[in-house]
């Protein structure tokens, strides 16, 4: 029988549109031999909408964004009565990779990929997540943070703070964001005023990190309770940094797979990109993403619980590498989330 796949995708969210080319990936590459796929597209403003069972991929973006087969009750009432098997929330950012999906499908006890409601919510919040990893003992550049009602009771006493603690070039970040979305490189204190009015725009906390001279490097991670590292990669920006243009729009940036490291340095990194994975309690996937300075450190940056997962993003590129194609990597994912439900069902909720 085929595995009836819910596939949720947009969010309400400023990573909306990163999701929804993920999705058209994803249905352009899936067996539908093997799984039953149920779209469910989450509009901008959080309205969910259930889709026609798919029958070919979609052949533009814009096909993705349903309308008329249902609103939000009639998607949480298909979700109750577990007409999925499993769930894919291919969801970036607030309101998805955030755990808030992830804790509805828990309460629901519907099975779905990905890391669980921990993992998504620590691995979220940068500042969280930074906390854990220097209670790992893992190396890290230096930073700080700040709320929204911190920065403006004194701004200027605020910048005093960053320049002392932090220096220049400094990178301002949302502290609940990914794919590079508000992020902006600092020399000055106009540059750093002008950085932290646009972060505080996607997010009510901020972070602020050390700018250091140093080679991205990046490791995708499979598994639950026994992880594996695919090949390593780097990323050779054009510009300062990899920003969401060079991402998504541009394609002005350089993916080297596999890295030219030694081995001795895969070895460590990998058993670093394990630690972090396994500290943030990590299931399904996760990329890993460190600095390795110009005296041979290994710095770990961020983990990303769901990374960019188009074909020509790093993540499955990573594992392309490693002989894992597209479309088998989408069926070991979905294989690790079904593993992790069948696995918590054996735990006890009653004395």
């Amino acid at each position: 029988m085929k595995t009836k796949l819910g596939l949720l995708y947009g969010g309400k969210s400023a990573e909306h549109n990163v999701s929804l080319q993920t999705a058209k990936a994803v249905t352009a590459a899936i067996n539908l031999n093997k799984f039953d796929v149920y779209p469910v597209y989450i509009s901008l403003d959080g309205t969910w909408t259930e889709g026609e069972k798919l029958e070919a991929p979609a052949k533009t973006v814009e096909e993705l964004k349903l309308t008329g087969n249902g609103g939000t009750e009639h998607v949480l009432s298909m979700l109750a009565q577990n007409k999925y098997d499993v769930v894919f929330p291919l969801l970036h950012g607030p309101n998805g990779e955030d755990g808030t999906v992830q804790g509805l499908l828990e309460v629901l006890n519907v099975p779905y990929v990905g890391n669980g409601v921990l993992a998504s919510s620590a691995g979220m919040d940068k500042i969280i997540m930074k906390s854990v990893f220097a209670q790992a003992g893992l190396k890290q550049v230096n930073y700080t943070h700040m709320t929204r009602a911190k920065w403006e009771q004194n701004k200027e006493e605020a910048c005093i703070t960053i320049e002392e603690e932090i220096g220049w070039p400094c990178f301002v970040k949302p502290a609940n964001l990914g794919s590079s979305v508000g992020i902006s490189k600092c020399q000055s204190r106009d540059q750093l005023t002008s950085a932290m009015e646009e972060a505080f725009q996607f997010d009510r906390k901020v972070i602020i990190e050390e700018g250091v001279t140093a080679r991205e490097i990046e490791v995708g991670i499979l598994g639950n309770d026994e992880p594996e590292c695919s090949v390593i990669g780097e990323i050779l920006p054009k510009k300062d940094f990899y920003d969401y243009k060079a991402k998504y729009e541009d394609g002005d940036t350089a993916l080297i797979i596999p890295a030219d490291i030694t081995e001795a340095q895969q070895k460590e990194m990998k058993e670093l990109a394990i630690r972090a994975y396994q500290s943030l309690d990590c299931s399904g996937l996760v990329r890993a993403d460190f600095f390795l300075t110009e005296n041979g450190d290994f710095l770990i940056n961020e983990v990303n619980t769901m990374p960019g997962f188009t074909p020509f993003s790093m993540f499955p590129l990573l594992w392309k590498e490693a002989g894992v194609e597209y479309p088998e990597l989408i069926e070991k994912m979905v294989e690790l989330g079904i593993e992790r439900h069948a696995e918590k069902q054996s735990i006890k909720y009653t004395v």
